[in-house]
């Protein structure tokens, strides 16, 4: 293919995709005119759908496991792509959910009167065109629907090759429903069909779509928040911490540290680093230690943690899972049952680690000294801190949300997980009785 082809096709592919975002564009105008019951009442439709339906879409997503099995997917990721028929109908229940919640669109901010009398209120309205691009995530779909639709966008998609069937089986589930209810199917479009011609033409697509939300690996994030021409909401990679402090509660600390790691290895919450106080490493890593090895997890260990793990009854017995740390793991998402752990001196120690390391989504601290609990949160530069807590709790269901259309680590508009209210942009209304400015 020549150039002058190459460029031909990009054109075309841009063209096509710009046309489905102005027929999203056009059905969101009509959207925004529902009421809440009407919009509900469609997400209630969906719901049912997905659930009567669960088997359709659970049959087009063994295919997708099967293929991307057989391409050598690791485990972490095989996991997100994973949507059976009990994760269909949880999909379902996030929608049902999402249906309950109180509806963004014409709450008032804030609102005053002017001392001539003009009364001005900054109401809350729909973004409009919202885009998302995302990879071995079907249950994304689902969220973004629900979400744009509640909050009276329109969306367009780009879920990836590894679960393309997966995503139309879905989304034809969703095109059904919304005809049903005589709404326009052009509300929740794909570009699936372009590959990645079609996420390079929705990067390029200003004036037709209003806003571009990633979901992915670092490289596909960075690709999006360097290469786009519309508006990005950096949802970032996960090189989340754990901290235990030297008044932190080992019998806290191991629960929360086996559970952030292991419960789902794949996901941007899982915990990637440990760091350790110094005071307490050497009671408590062997511990650790044992308990990571028996759900099979490697360690990456600073010099301090290999020594004190290697010199333990447990580290001793299993060598293979005990290796020295590079100064490239400090930096590195795993999505593996893989972790990096280090000794810090101090509390301060630990802040300036994290904050240099951390791709600034969600750090949890394990203290019961209430001054270095107070320190941490008030200094850790990320989106959620958690105290005595998991970091698998970042999340948007658990939030209450009913679903998320991502997790925000940039600091403008959003941060952290993004629900309904974070779907919006404001609008200022002012009411006057004839009023000229003077």
């Amino acid at each position: 293919m020549t150039n002058s082809e190459e460029a031909v096709v990009s054109s075309t592919v841009f063209d096509a995709v710009c046309a489905r975002a102005d027929a999203a564009a056009r059905a969101q105008r009509s959207l925004a005119q529902s009421d809440t019951d009407a919009k509900n009442a469609l997400l209630n439709a969906i719901a049912d759908a997905l659930d009567a339906r669960a088997g359709e879409i659970a049959a087009a997503n063994a295919l997708d496991m099967a293929e991307s099995r057989e391409a050598g997917m690791d485990e972490g990721k095989l996991d997100r792509l994973k949507f059976d028929e009990p994760r269909v109908r949880a999909a379902a229940d996030g929608v049902r959910h999402v249906a309950t919640l109180p509806d963004p669109v014409g709450e008032i901010v804030r609102g005053y009167t002017l001392p001539n009398g003009l009364r001005l209120n900054q109401t809350r309205v729909p973004i409009g065109v919202i885009g998302m691009i995302y990879e071995a995530r079907p249950n994304v779909t689902v969220d973004v629907a629900s979400l744009c639709l509640k909050s009276g966008n329109a969306a367009i998609l780009r879920g990836g090759h590894a679960a393309e069937r997966t995503n139309a089986a879905t989304l034809a589930v969703i095109g059904d429903a919304l005809r049903e209810r005589g709404f326009d199917p052009a509300l929740v479009a794909t570009v699936d069909d372009f590959g990645r011609d079609g996420a390079t033409a929705m990067m390029e697509a200003r004036g037709h779509i209003d806003l571009l939300v990633p979901r992915g690996g670092k490289g596909l994030i960075q690709a999006v928040v360097a290469n786009s021409k519309v508006p990005v909401i950096e949802t970032g990679a996960g090189n989340v911490h754990i901290y235990v402090d030297s008044s932190g509660d080992p019998a806290k600390a191991i629960p929360i540290l086996i559970n952030a790691k292991t419960q789902r290895i794949g996901v941007c919450n899982a915990a990637e680093k440990l760091l350790v106080h110094a005071d307490v490493a050497d009671l408590l890593l062997p511990v650790a230690a044992a308990a990571l090895f028996e759900h099979g997890v490697e360690i990456r260990a600073d010099e301090r943690a290999y020594a004190i793990i290697a010199g333990s009854e447990t580290g001793a017995a299993h060598p293979d899972l005990l290796v020295h740390a590079t100064d490239e793991d400090w930096d590195t998402e795993y999505l593996a049952l893989r972790i990096g752990v280090r000794v810090v001196d101090s509390l301060d120690e630990a802040i300036e680690h994290i904050n240099t390391h951390s791709t600034g989504h969600t750090e949890s601290i394990i203290a019961e000294d209430y001054s270095a609990i107070e320190e941490f949160t008030a200094r850790i530069d990320s989106a959620v801190v958690m105290v005595n807590a998991s970091t698998r709790f970042t999340d948007g269901g658990v939030f209450g949300f009913g679903a998320e259309l991502g997790i925000s680590t940039q600091k403008m508009h959003a941060r952290g997980p993004m629900g309904l209210q974070e779907m919006t942009t404001t609008k200022w209304i002012g009411y006057g009785r004839g009023q000229v400015r003077a």
